[in-house]
């Protein structure tokens, strides 16, 4: 029986004459019942993870350059983890979780059947990521369980919004306030902003809007088999471990970690949430980041590695040393990954004749056939199981193509070691190549493998650049000619300004949009304008379009200036075979680029906005931020970041110190930030020898 305080008290004054001993009485036991309290509040506190991995986590968060929102649960012992967790914040793609949970409860009371065909028209079709725009014909058809697929696994635009004319666009956001989420909604069909069903939420929060903690919940759920029902969540969870985006959550976890999730993305905010399943158990976990410095589109934007990081943190926490089954099950039709790959290739050694299995990862029949075989060999039972009989037999895999050393040979083996390292040498760098030259002359100093040839990503836009500022040096009012983006401009892929087809802005915004974003979308606009401006009295293609002609000029000027290792085949720097330069040649353009007041006004500027106008008479404010970090700091001056798979990470960088102006240029640096650090570490070595001097 539980009565209250109050109860309590009058009995107290009904029962003892004494007030003294009455008050005394009366004191004790609110002492006692306070104190019960407190411990049964305390009860309901969910328990936090060691200060080790909370300490990892805000360190994690806290160097990140945008907003960050995470949140994170144990499932096993209820250790939970949250920073700014109650925060609403974009969620991108991410909102298709919660469609496809309204898709599912829908089809669990009959309002729609998961198996129904859907027709696919041409009106259907959005831009954006997905298969379905560009590999599937209008009239095509697919079931409402195919779209879901699509819309989790490959975050398919058209897809989602296949689901929402089936299930109703106000449907998600009306279950999710039922379920006690009320800040879980989607705004809008996707990339149909004028469908929005929350105006305020759409300018604000874009597709959908979340919080960490929401999503965290809905995964826990999902994990519990309390999202519409135990089937239900197993065939969600089934599209969720299908998602294709591994650059987030997956990105640092080893490929037999399970991770059921959705990402999301767009510029300036990046997405995952979901659940990482081990045998040990499994964790809910969602981050959520906006207003990110870093916009680019490779997997390591930093957004990405973030996710990444949290989640093998995360990981390492609570499974790494617990995760490993104490005995491996035996390996079948179905397995994938590295391990079936040294199975394939170590039975292509150990069987004669060879079985030649394809080294594909897959453990399908060939393979069960291949197991059989060298089982009957080696005196085995022909199961085509590989147990731990079969692994015995098979002896020490092959991991790669390669002769592989033995043991006793590798540790015989007595290795050379080179001199200690000069104090006074030069630095230690991650890139390939790196010039350290004069600004005036674009001319070397010192360089370590200067003159060769490597993909020079958007360091190309140092080119583009100057064509059109030696163009308005000319005539300085074509900074103030108008140019409208075309879709040409527009689906340029990689790094964009964020211009639209049909939008208008002036040259002299483009430049900044151009070098400051590192638009691939505004070269490609810049070069469609000015192109025709150059006359070649024998071009080798006489119908040469004005993007054409530009990336004519842009080689002639390459070999105007000497840069004898140069090709130019787009103006952007997006991999191509026979894009190619060196530092000694950048260097050079650098030093012309440079001798320009105009060119150097942009390079230096950190962040810029302006106004563009769309074709229909609507106008929007664009605001773009510098993507070199060492403007960061005082005494660098640009010139120009690049980055794509094949180029590595690279900058042209000026610095200036007393009087004395130096280019930089590396090529290929490991990552992102190991650019900056190489850079400002040849800086520092230039300066120490001209002092020296």
């Amino acid at each position: 029986m539980i009565v209250s305080v109050e109860t309590c008290l009058e009995w107290l004054a009904s029962r003892s004459p004494d007030r003294m001993f009455r008050s005394r009485l009366a004191g004790l036991f609110l002492v006692i019942a306070f104190g019960c309290y407190n411990a049964d509040l305390a009860a309901q506190q969910p328990p936090v993870p060691s200060p080790k991995l909370v300490e990892s986590l805000r360190a994690l968060i806290t160097n990140h350059r945008g907003e960050v929102a995470v949140a994170i649960r144990n499932l096993q012992n209820g250790e939970s983890f949250e920073h700014r967790g109650s925060e609403v914040m974009p969620t991108a793609s991410l909102i298709k979780f919660p469609v496809m949970i309204e898709a599912y409860r829908q089809a669990s009371v009959g309002k729609v059947c998961i198996d129904q065909p859907i027709k696919l028209t041409e009106s259907d079709k959005v831009p954006g990521s997905g298969i379905l725009t560009t590999h599937f014909s209008a009239g095509a058809q697919l079931s409402l369980r195919d779209a879901i697929r699509l819309m989790i696994a490959h975050s398919d635009n058209t897809a989602t919004n296949l689901v929402l004319d089936v299930i109703g666009l106000s449907s998600t956001t009306n279950s999710m306030k039922e379920m006690g989420f009320p800040e879980t909604q989607i705004h809008a069909k996707v990339f149909k902003r004028e469908t929005s069903i929350s105006p305020e939420r759409s300018q604000k929060y874009g597709l959908g809007s979340t919080t960490a903690l929401d999503m965290v919940e809905l995964f826990a759920r999902l994990h519990r088999g309390e999202l519409v029902n135990r089937q239900a969540c197993d065939s969600m969870l089934e599209h969720l471990l299908f998602c294709e985006d591994k650059s987030k959550f997956p990105a640092k976890l080893s490929s037999g970690v399970k991770v059921a999730h959705k990402t999301g993305a767009v510029n300036r905010s990046r997405t995952d949430a979901g659940l990482i399943i081990t045998q040990s158990g499994a964790v809910a976990i969602c981050v959520l980041t906006d207003q990110n410095a870093d916009t680019r589109w490779d997997d390591d934007n930093a957004a990405n590695v973030l996710c990444a990081d949290i989640a093998k943190a995360t990981y390492d926490h609570y499974f790494s040393r617990t995760s490993a089954p104490t005995q491996t099950p035996p390996m079948t039709v179905g397995a994938t990954g590295d391990l079936v790959e040294s199975l394939q290739r170590t039975l292509n050694s150990r069987t004669q004749p060879s079985v030649a299995l394809s080294v594909d990862g897959d453990f399908g029949s060939a393979t069960q056939a291949a197991v059989k075989t060298f089982q009957q060999g080696v005196k085995l039972e022909p199961t085509g199981i590989v147990d731990v009989a079969t692994w015995k037999a098979l002896g020490p895999l092959l991991t790669s193509d390669a002769v592989e050393p033995v043991p006793q040979v590798v540790n015989a083996e007595k290795l050379i070691v080179r001199k200690e390292d000069d104090p006074l040498g030069l630095p230690a760098v991650t890139c390939k190549s790196w010039i350290i030259a004069d600004v005036a002359t674009g001319e070397p100093l010192w360089n370590d493998r200067g003159n060769d040839s490597l993909d020079i990503a958007s360091t190309t836009k140092i080119m583009t650049a100057y064509l059109v500022m030696k163009l308005a040096e000319q005539s300085p009012g074509i900074l103030d000619e108008v140019i409208e983006f075309s879709e040409r401009a527009d689906k340029t892929g990689g790094s964009t300004s964020g211009i639209h087809a049909g939008e208008r802005t002036s040259v002299r915004h483009l430049l900044y949009g151009l070098l400051l974003p590192s638009g691939n979308d505004a070269s490609v606009a810049l070069a469609e304008h000015f192109g025709n401006r150059f006359v070649f009295s024998s071009s080798p293609n006489n119908e040469a379009t004005g993007y054409d002609n530009f990336i004519l000029e842009m080689n002639r000027q390459a070999k105007e200036l000497g840069m004898a290792s140069t090709s130019y085949v787009n103006p952007h720097g997006l991999t191509a075979e026979q894009h190619k330069s060196t530092a000694h040649d950048l260097a050079r353009l650098a030093s012309a680029a440079l001798s320009s007041s105009l060119f150097r006004k942009y390079i230096g500027t950190r962040q810029f906005g302006c106004t563009v106008e769309g074709r229909a008479g609507y106008q929007r404010n664009v605001v773009w931020h510098n993507t070199n970090q060492l403007l960061e700091i005082d005494g660098y001056s640009g010139v120009k970041t690049g980055t794509t798979d094949a180029a590595g990470a690279c900058l042209v960088a000026l610095g200036k110190r007393k009087d004395r102006e130096l280019l930089v240029v590396v090529l290929g640096s490991a990552v992102s930030q190991s650019r900056y650090t190489d850079t400002r570490n040849l800086f520092a070595w230039a300066w120490r020898q001209l002092d020296s001097k």
